[in-house]
């Protein structure tokens, strides 16, 4: 009972804040998700990242340990990803990104923080910049056809990341007025991020949702899998293990039916993902923080 009640205090900010952002667009309200999300995305996540890596005091070797296991999950969950696609006869360019990249950014680093403090959020945001370079990268080459793969090295989270990366290694810390600055501007990121998700998904049109139910199964159980073997295989504690299943099995992200709409995917059949992983993860997101709490 007592780790029930610990699993709801972790999950309900999440979906309220998310429930926040639904309610607003169902009565009517204004709301400008590309307006919003490009000062998200360019702002306050890269202040949010930087700033928790430099303050953390995490051993920089146990946050390296964590990005090789979260490199390697996410490499096996890509050739999982493709073989499920192939055998299922679905189209790449629409399935195999979503099936891939979760919502790291929305509801992963508020679960970690939640869940598991500051500590937590460190740890987070190393996997959601490994999530991230790969997105930006190999994710948008795929829903493309084809194209750059250089986009990450335009993205201010990429150099939040190695900055933040470089002042933890060397011990440095920026003034304090400008910490304080920078910790302020990244404090946005996580509510604007959830009652931006809950916006989207009211807007969402999806298509197949019994068919987009199964993929979400399926894709969180192979998550959970790949992120559980790679997590025991790089001998992580206890707190970077249960932050990089929680971190791989987030549902699909928005952005994933954003860049299908953007590059001519099926972006009916990949809003069904979002919407129907997301309806699931209210159930299996507790689940997954009881196993590994």
């Amino acid at each position: 009972m007592n780790l029930a009640f610990t699993v709801l205090q972790i999950v309900a900010p999440v979906f309220i804040l998310a429930g926040v952002g639904f309610a607003w667009v169902k009565a009517g309200f204004e709301y400008r998700v590309d307006f919003v999300t490009r000062l998200a995305m360019t702002l306050s996540v890269p202040c949010l990242i930087f700033t928790a890596l430099m303050k953390t005091s995490i051993d920089p070797q146990a946050l390296a340990a964590l990005s090789l296991a979260a490199v390697a999950a996410y490499a096996a969950l890509t050739v999982a990803a493709a073989v499920l696609v192939k055998l299922a006869g679905l189209d790449f360019r629409s399935y195999l990104a979503p099936l891939i990249f979760g919502n790291t950014g929305n509801i992963g680093l508020p679960l970690a923080l939640f869940a598991f403090g500051e500590t937590g959020l460190s740890y987070a945001v190393v996997v959601f910049a490994v999530m991230a370079i790969w997105s930006f990268t190999f994710g948008i080459w795929v829903v493309s056809g084809g194209g750059s793969v250089t986009r990450a090295l335009r993205e201010p989270l990429l150099w939040a990341t190695v900055l933040g990366g470089l002042f933890l290694w060397q011990g440095w810390h920026t003034p304090r007025w400008v910490t304080n600055t920078l910790e302020l501007t990244g404090q946005m990121a996580i509510p604007l991020m959830l009652i931006t998700l809950g916006v989207a998904v009211a807007r969402l049109h999806p298509g197949r949702l019994v068919q987009a139910m199964g993929l979400s199964l399926v894709k969180v159980a192979l998550c959970v899998g790949v992120a559980w073997i790679f997590g025991r295989a790089f001998g992580l504690d206890d707190t970077a293990f249960a932050v990089l299943v929680v971190q791989i099995a987030t549902p699909v992200a928005v952005t994933s039916y954003l860049l299908a709409e953007k590059y001519g995917a099926d972006s009916g059949a990949v809003a069904g993902l979002v919407v129907a992983s997301t309806l699931a993860s209210v159930i299996y997101l507790p689940l997954i923080l009881a196993a590994v709490l």
